[in-house]
């Protein structure tokens, strides 16, 4: 599979950054916050949804950026900053337009763990940084859950 090269401006370009992230895992120390900057970085271990496609599914993994600009403020629930080792486990990006072009983007971690971020407009890249590697497994959800 080629590497992905994603830019979100709008709700329906970060839905399709929000299909490729889900189920992407993120230690918490490899999430950069640079308030001077006004910038997220997050570097996740996203998991090859299109490698799963074939008749035998291969399950792959593959290191990836996730950047935002023009960030205004940045709040996280459920996440303790300190435990720099824990690993959330990526379920949705989503983001809610307030003062058009500003809004808020939330990323959705299992667990009840979420990602805040107040934006002057949404600017997002993904980023895929190297070749895939195997997977022990492809992740699931309960129904419901």
């Amino acid at each position: 599979m080629q590497p992905l090269k994603l830019i979100a401006l709008d709700q329906d370009d970060i839905a399709i950054v929000s299909t490729h992230l889900q189920d992407a895992v993120v230690k918490i120390g490899d999430i950069v916050w640079l308030p001077a900057e006004k910038r997220l970085v997050l570097g996740l271990n996203r998991f090859d949804w299109e490698a799963c496609g074939c008749e035998d599914p291969c399950y792959k993994r593959r290191r990836t950026a996730l950047r935002f600009e023009r960030v205004n403020a940045f709040r996280c629930r459920n996440v303790n900053p300190a435990q720099k080792d824990a690993v959330l486990n990526l379920l949705a990006v989503e983001f809610d337009e307030v003062d058009a072009p500003g809004g808020a983007v939330t990323l959705i971690f299992s667990g009840g763990a979420a990602l805040r971020l107040e934006v002057e407009c949404l600017e997002c890249e993904l980023a895929d940084l190297g070749p895939t590697w195997d997977a022990t497994g492809r992740p699931a959800h309960e129904i419901g859950a």
